[in-house]
C-alpha cells in the first residue's frame, strides 16, 4: 500500500510539473501562445549553411536565422534561437521545444499533416550536383546511380523517383563535401545551397534544376493565432525590403520573390 502511495505521488509530481510549465506559456493578446514570455523561439539546423551555420561562440547566424530574429522583431518579441538537428525540426515544433522553425523546410502533404505552414518566405527548387567530370547531366542519367541527400529533407523523395542507391547524411553540407572528396555519383539539394559551396571551393557543378518549391516557416497547428502573427509579421518584412535585404546579403540575388 505504501508502494502504491509513493508511485501515485510521483505521478502526482509529474502532473503538476507539467501543468506548471502550459501555465508559464505566455498568452498573448490575440490569443497565440508563446513557449516562453515575450520570445520568440525558433528552431534552426546550423548545419545548411549559407541558410543556417554555427559560429565559434555556438550562436547560428545565415538566412534562415536572420529572417528569424527580423520576425521576432516585427512581432515586438525578443528572438532566441534553438539549434535542432534538421530530421528532427518539424517533430520539435510539434511537440513544443520551439514556436516555431524557420529552417528551410519546403512545404509539402506529409509535412502538413503534422505542422502548419507560414506563406513562402523563399522560393528554391532541388537541384542535380555532381563532380566536374561526371557524366549525369539529367534526371535520367540517375538511374542506377548513388546519390546522397540530407536526412529529413525533401530531397530523398525526389532522389527516390530516380535511382534505389540513396545515401543520407545529417546535412546538405556534409553531403556535398563527400561528393566533392569522390564519394556517390551525385547529390540533390537545394540550389543555392549547392551555388554557395560551389564557390566556397567544393569540386562540384550544378546540373539540372529539377523543380521549383516553396519554403515556409513551420508552426504547430494547434496555434493558428501565432500563424497570423507570422504571417502578418511576414508580410510587411516583404512590403518593407527586408527578406530581399537579407536575401541579397547571403546570396547577391532575390530568392524571397516567387519566380514568374
Amino acid at each position: 500500500m505504501l508502494l502504491n502511495k509513493k508511485i501515485l505521488l510521483f505521478f502526482s509530481l509529474i502532473g503538476l510539473c507539467l501543468l506548471s510549465a502550459c501555465a508559464e506559456k505566455e498568452k498573448l493578446a490575440d490569443g497565440s501562445e508563446l513557449i516562453n514570455k515575450n520570445q520568440f523561439v525558433f528552431a534552426a539546423s546550423g548545419e545548411f549553411k549559407p541558410f543556417s551555420y554555427i559560429n565559434n561562440d555556438l550562436t547560428m547566424s545565415g538566412f534562415d536565422i536572420e529572417v528569424g530574429e527580423a520576425l521576432a522583431k516585427e512581432m515586438g518579441l525578443k528572438p532566441v534561437q534553438k539549434r535542432i538537428k534538421f530530421k528532427g525540426i518539424v517533430e520539435g515544433v510539434k511537440t513544443g521545444r520551439a514556436d516555431a522553425a524557420v529552417a528551410s523546410h519546403t512545404i509539402n502533404p506529409q509535412r502538413s499533416k503534422h505542422v502548419a505552414f507560414s506563406t513562402p518566405y523563399y522560393y528554391s527548387g532541388p537541384q542535380i550536383f555532381t563532380r566536374p567530370d561526371s557524366s549525369i547531366k539529367t534526371v535520367k542519367d540517375l538511374k542506377g546511380k548513388e546519390v546522397a541527400v540530407a536526412k529529413g529533407s525533401t530531397y530523398a523523395d525526389t532522389a527516390s523517383k530516380y535511382t534505389d542507391k540513396i545515401k543520407t547524411y545529417d546535412s546538405d553540407i556534409t553531403a556535398l563535401q563527400a561528393l566533392s572528396s569522390g564519394r556517390h555519383d551525385a547529390v540533390i539539394t537545394d540550389f543555392v545551397t549547392g551555388k554557395s559551396a560551389a564557390q566556397e571551393g567544393f569540386e562540384i557543378k550544378a546540373q539540372q534544376l529539377i523543380d521549383r518549391s516553396e519554403q515556409a516557416i513551420v508552426l504547430p497547428q494547434d496555434n493558428p493565432k501565432l500563424l497570423k502573427r507570422v504571417n502578418q509579421a511576414l508580410e510587411k518584412l516583404r512590403e518593407d525590403g527586408t527578406l530581399t535585404r537579407i536575401s541579397m546579403k547571403y546570396f547577391g540575388e532575390d530568392i524571397t520573390t516567387k519566380p514568374e
